[in-house]
């Protein structure tokens, strides 16, 4: 996304029962031993760590049969440039002709799923990339690291562990990539700040079940 034009002052904090339960709702990934597959962590139940649907505009994405119409290969990291509600209200407005699957709040690492897997989000400015990928959102601005918090880099850790693991995607530099790293965009998110090793290290601790 591109930058706003002003940027509000960093929110570290949620207040109120609504914000509690946003986090009791999410599954926080405690830190493991990195190491071979046998030895990641299996989270419990289910195949995802806990989403609000929170849908798009059908005018921001394509409706698509995936993966048997396109195979699911890469997971892209995006960086908003605007705040998590923001960020909602944008997917929401079909005039702005773009959206990611998922988009991760800051400060707590709550997940708003905004357009369903199956279907193609446009959110990488490459048709080919967006048929084969999923778009991953998360709040803050290049520029300022400290919007990347623990519980972002976890709560994403943990769903993109999911994602790998429910389309067999290898969990490496190769098929998880950031914005920057798509051909012909001119964005560069998730930018210098995001710590690439140690979220690849959080997405290998972990191994989701699958479903069926």
């Amino acid at each position: 996304m591109e930058p706003a034009p002003h940027r509000p002052a960093r929110r570290r904090l949620l207040t109120g029962a609504a914000a509690l339960a946003a986090s009791a709702a999410l599954t926080p990934l405690t830190s493991a031993t990195a190491g071979a597959a046998a030895h990641r962590r299996t989270p419990p139940g289910g195949t995802y760590p806990p989403v609000e649907w929170i849908p798009a505009s059908p005018g921001n994405f394509t409706t698509a049969k995936r993966p048997t119409q396109y195979p699911i290969e890469t997971v892209v990291v995006h960086v908003t440039q605007e705040t998590y509600a923001d960020t909602l209200k944008l997917f929401q407005d079909p005039a702005h002709k773009a959206a990611a699957h998922y988009v991760v709040r800051s400060a707590d690492g709550y997940i708003a799923r905004c357009v369903r897997e199956r279907d193609v989000a446009w959110h990488a400015g490459n048709w080919n990339y967006n048929t084969r990928s999923i778009g991953i959102e998360h709040e803050g601005w290049i520029d300022d690291p400290t919007w990347f918090t623990d519980p972002l880099y976890e709560q994403s850790a943990l769903l993109t562990a999911a994602i790998c693991d429910r389309y067999r995607i290898p969990k490496d530099r190769e098929h998880i990539i950031g914005h920057v790293e798509v051909p012909g965009t001119d964005h560069t998110d998730p930018g210098e700040f995001w710590d690439w090793a140690r979220y690849l290290q959080l997405v290998n601790e972990v191994s989701w079940q699958h479903a069926g």
